[in-house]
């Protein structure tokens, strides 16, 4: 159980139930794809999970974690199903090399397809059961998910960062204080989507939990408690974990290049 201090998590999150990072993965990730070798890029990851959606508009898909044994990738756990954007998925700002396709814009309602850094867990609690950093969210924490704004895709505290820094932001961390006791940022992770903070790329992106079985996100991917409190339990920061989310297409089209684990339960 480790818990990140505040003064730290300020600047340093990227993060959506509403309709940061190391830098140096970023550069590796276009040298990597520069030299043919993708996976490089996240090689010293020992944990992924893995998101797979039937289809780059599907809302839904299933998601797997697996541990680094011996060079390849073995189950940590069973499956269970997600939920994701409300539009589905498109390419998000990660470790992958660029792909074609849709990319992921600012309030499109899709959840960022790609390879990802797991971040920070917070939650409403004190702390939390948890390998990874844990922050825990007050009433004044807020990602910035207005474009162009300076501290665009970041969870702030207005007390330290003032009020006008997160006027217009329309992710309050504290759900359940702001939105009408909504419980979907209880807990979760921070997905390390667009960590430099693009004008435009998509902002404040998570896994959290679901508010009903299924129902789809404003771009996050979202789980049942159950499933969650798992899933934190076995992630480590010290692993490096990676979230890789595709539709099954994807997968099947960068399986080798990405050396992507089995997709089979």
């Amino acid at each position: 159980m480790k818990t990140l201090a505040l003064v730290a998590l300020l600047g340093t999150l990227a993060g959506c139930a509403s309709a940061a990072a190391d830098r140096a993965p970023v550069a590796s990730a276009a040298l990597a794809a520069a030299a043919g070798q993708p996976a490089a890029a996240w090689s010293d990851a020992r944990q992924l999970v893995l998101v797979i959606t039937p289809g780059q508009d599907a809302t839904s898909g299933r998601l797997r974690a697996f541990d680094r044994v011996d060079g390849g990738w073995k189950p940590a756990a069973g499956a269970f199903d997600v939920s994701v954007g409300r539009s589905g998925l498109a390419w998000g700002i990660g470790l992958h090399p660029p792909q074609p396709g849709l990319a992921k814009r600012e309030g499109d309602g899709r959840a960022p397809e790609g390879v990802f850094r797991i971040g920070t867990a917070f939650g409403y609690a004190g702390s939390a059961r948890t390998g990874l950093a844990y922050a825990p969210m007050s009433a004044s924490h807020w990602c910035v998910d207005v474009d162009g704004a300076p501290l665009y895709n970041r969870i702030v505290d207005a007390r330290q960062v003032g009020e006008a820094a997160v006027a217009g932001s329309s992710e309050p961390m504290r759900r359940d204080l702001h939105a009408d006791g909504d419980q979907r940022y209880r807990l979760g992770f921070v997905i390390e989507h667009n960590a430099d903070g693009r004008a435009g790329g998509g902002s404040c992106i998570f896994a959290h939990l679901w508010k009903a079985p299924g129902e789809p996100t404003a771009g996050c991917t979202a789980m049942d408690p159950a499933s969650m409190d798992r899933l934190l339990v076995w992630l480590r920061a010290d692993a490096r974990p990676v979230l890789v989310q595709l539709t099954e297409a994807d997968a099947a089209r960068l399986a080798a290049a990405w050396r992507l684990p089995s997709l089979a339960d």
